[in-house]
């Protein structure tokens, strides 16, 4: 029969191996869902991961967009990858971008039509305090009365849709839009934009603050105190309390950041290639960004290149529904996999499959 049996150390092969594996799994389980839909499930792997970068037809469109794409998710998932090696589950990011989206882009729009350059900057302050001011919530209610964050989060989310739909319909409204929901658009007035770096790039301000938070968050848990008592309240949070590792400290410091780094992403995306504020505004960032942090071993480098790939998936996936007519829920289901298959491969990283004989009653 077969049985698991415990390892005495965590396996070093397994812990880089399994996000490989997940995507193999992934692809090959994917293809057989495409297949069931009648694609080829070939074609269908190939659009998704080879034609948005190596395509004539589409990889001059679909390059700059990687970047696009790949930015916000990057930028949450930092953030939430610090609150996890802590041991603090912040699921909430999603709403904490949703107001970081809300507050920058009502800074932008109180000086409509204003085109001075301190604007921009003050929308990205805006957003920081947007989404920290949001993740302080599950954190004063943790750290005062022991609250569970997970749920507390997750919860603040529908809130922040709600909110999202009221200003979109009522504070923020375009006055100019004949009635209908939604802001002015701050990325065709110059005051408000978040214009390329680099024309053709899709390098944005928000792409060059995810490279920027991929630094700091690299130099922070390696070479930093602050970022040795995060990891280990995470991996030893007894061993924490006797080396002065102050609990609430670390809660403020990772749920913090989190929401900071949401509510940046999410003014970022409202500048820029969303443009305005509307009722379908939030499109799963926050969710995927935790998909994002834990294939990236919630390592900063790892972060990265996980973003890239998922945000590869969001590219081909679009160009799987349009070529092939794939339901765009087969193309989010593809991605959940992602995840699933990461979380049951792990299991290789404490534990050793063993064979045995059946013992005799």
């Amino acid at each position: 029969m077969i049985r698991l049996e415990k390892r005495a150390q965590p396996s070093q092969f397994w812990t880089l191996a399994t996000p490989f594996l997940a995507v193999l799994l992934t692809m090959i389980v994917g293809g057989i869902m495409f297949a069931a839909l009648g694609s080829d499930p070939f074609e269908a792997i190939r659009i998704i991961f080879w034609d948005p970068l190596f395509s004539e037809q589409f990889a001059a469109y679909s390059r700059p967009q990687l970047l696009v794409k790949a930015g916000p998710l990057i930028l949450i998932a930092i953030g939430l990858s610090l609150g996890f090696k802590a041991g603090i589950w912040n699921i909430g990011a999603e709403g904490q971008y949703i107001i970081g989206a809300i507050c920058g882009a009502g800074m932008g729009l109180a000086f409509y039509p204003s085109e001075s350059f301190i604007i921009f900057p003050l929308m990205v302050l805006a957003g920081a305090l947007g989404g920290w001011a949001w993740a302080m919530i599950p954190a004063v209610l943790k750290t005062r009365f022991g609250t569970n964050e997970i749920l507390v989060s997750l919860m603040l989310v529908y809130v922040a849709e709600a909110w999202l739909a009221s200003v979109s319909s009522g504070l923020l409204k375009n006055p100019d839009g004949m009635g209908f929901p939604g802001s002015r658009n701050l990325a065709q007035h110059a005051g408000t934009a978040n214009l390329e770096i680099i024309s053709g790039t899709g390098m944005h301000w928000g792409v060059l603050t995810a490279f920027l938070a991929v630094i700091f968050a690299y130099v922070l848990l390696s070479r930093h105190m602050l970022g040795f008592q995060i990891r280990l309240a995470g991996e030893a949070p007894r061993a924490a309390r006797f080396a002065g590792v102050n609990p609430k400290r670390i809660v403020f410091l990772c749920l913090g950041l989190a929401g900071a780094l949401a509510g940046m992403a999410g003014m970022f995306e409202v500048a820029g290639p969303a443009g305005q504020i509307t009722i379908d505004f939030n499109s799963g960032y926050g969710f995927t960004a935790i998909i994002v942090a834990f294939l990236g071993r919630l390592h900063p480098i790892g972060i990265l290149f996980a973003g890239l790939l998922m945000a590869l998936t969001y590219i081909g996936g679009e160009l799987a529904s349009l070529m092939l007519g794939i339901p765009s829920a087969a193309i989010q289901l593809f991605q959940g996999m992602l995840l699933f298959f990461l979380l049951a491969t792990d299991v290789f990283i404490n534990f050793r499959i063993r064979m045995s004989k059946r013992e005799a009653v």
